[in-house]
């Protein structure tokens, strides 16, 4: 007998367990057969295996999630916790943290704010630039309350604003140089001309603010700068009684009439010795003109062009008509002449003037030059007498 694939197969005939063995009967011999193979049991219990093992695994989270249970578990979702007690928990923190942070802010303001570094000393650690026209005491007069004075506490925006509130400070610029100084700039306004007012002389500049001249306060200091001296002509027909809008209208106009006169080659506007502003539709101007000043109507436009109409002719009606007093050059074929009140209107030597020509020329005279140069001008007032003039009339 032998094994075989896990079977057992026997060789040998066993006569004393054959039946009819003994009878001498002859049994028949089973025909050997393919071989029973034995069952491998481990096919039986593999999907018990893996069964029990799937089981295992899917029983495991379970387990664990009844042991987490036990414990405090908080779940964070998009940084957020989604449980109560992790939402409570978070607030309490996030409160905490800023009730810290603003104490701690708190207190470094509070010793910043009595700290005794950052006090202003005196009046020398402010520091002024730019003034020309103003003085040092009349810029420091803003700050008189912030001497020693914390500088953190010092407000720039209301300084600025009272700067910028004085006449002549067009503009200033206010910081704080830590640890106890301030720094001042200011941008002054630019004269433009002379402006008279009853008895009193000031400055005017293109805006129309009336600016007072500089003068000596007593103790050396008048100003950043040495004194300007300016040469100006003067106006009129502005004052302080006028609305600022008004004198800013006038101004312009003022300032355009002294551009087109400056157009050309020689400056123009220094032979003026005083302008009227007072009628936009007609600008005057006081021209010297050897003895006499002559009284110039310019109107409101084509300045250049009237005045060298009458530069070209003053010589011959200065000849003919010695007490001229004013020219009216707003008419386009004629000249409207006045003469001095209570004069008389001599007789012209040549009844046919001669035809102003488009161009002047060259060799026409010149009036002489009157311009204001000094710090406090001295103006040449005349009284112009209106009653009863004498008028001639000359064509063009």
């Amino acid at each position: 007998m032998f094994f075989k694939d896990g079977a057992a197969v026997l060789e040998t005939r066993e006569t004393n367990h054959v039946p009819g063995a003994r009878s001498g009967l002859a049994t028949p011999r089973r025909a050997p057969g393919s071989p029973r193979l034995r069952r491998d049991l481990s096919e039986d219990f593999r999907d018990l295996t893996d069964d029990g093992s799937a089981d295992a695994e899917d029983e495991a989270p379970a387990f664990d999630r009844r042991r987490r249970r036990k414990g405090v578990q908080l779940t964070l979702r998009g940084g957020m916790p989604q449980t109560r007690l992790g939402r409570i928990l978070a607030g309490v923190a996030a409160v905490s943290m800023l009730g810290i942070s603003v104490a701690i802010l708190w207190g470094a303001r509070q010793s910043l704010l009595h700290d005794r570094r950052f006090a202003i000393p005196s009046s020398s650690a402010i520091q002024i630039a730019g003034n020309s026209h103003m003085t040092r005491a009349q810029l420091l007069s803003v700050f008189g309350e912030d001497v020693d004075r914390n500088v953190l506490t010092i407000s720039l925006e209301d300084r600025k604003a009272e700067l910028e509130r004085l006449p002549w400070v067009e503009h200033a610029t206010v910081m704080r140089l830590l640890p106890n100084r301030i720094h001042v700039s200011v941008v002054e306004r630019t004269p433009v001309a002379f402006y008279r007012q009853g008895g009193h002389i000031g400055l005017v500049d293109a805006n129309g603010v009336l600016l007072n001249m500089s003068e000596d306060t007593g103790d050396g200091d008048t100003s950043a700068q040495p004194a300007q001296h300016y040469s100006f002509p003067v106006v009129t027909g502005i004052g302080e009684d006028d609305p600022l809008s008004t004198r800013a209208a006038r101004m312009k106009i003022y300032m355009r009439f002294i551009a087109e006169l400056n157009q050309s080659a020689d400056k123009i506007s220094d032979r003026l010795s005083e302008v009227d502003l007072s009628s936009p539709e007609d600008v005057k101007a006081l021209i010297p003109s050897g003895k006499n000043d002559v009284l110039v109507h310019f109107g409101d436009g084509e300045f250049l062009e009237r005045y060298r109409r009458f530069e070209e002719n003053l010589p011959k009606w200065q000849a003919d008509y010695p007490k001229l007093a004013s020219a009216d050059m707003r008419y386009p074929r004629q000249v409207v002449l006045e003469m001095q009140a209570g004069s008389s209107v001599p007789m012209a030597t040549n009844a046919n003037p001669e035809a102003i020509a488009d161009k002047p020329k060259a060799d026409a005279a010149k009036a002489p030059v009157k311009t204001v140069v000094a710090k406090k001008p001295v103006v040449r007032r005349r009284r112009l007498s209106w009653r009863r003039p004498c008028l001639r009339r000359t064509g063009i």
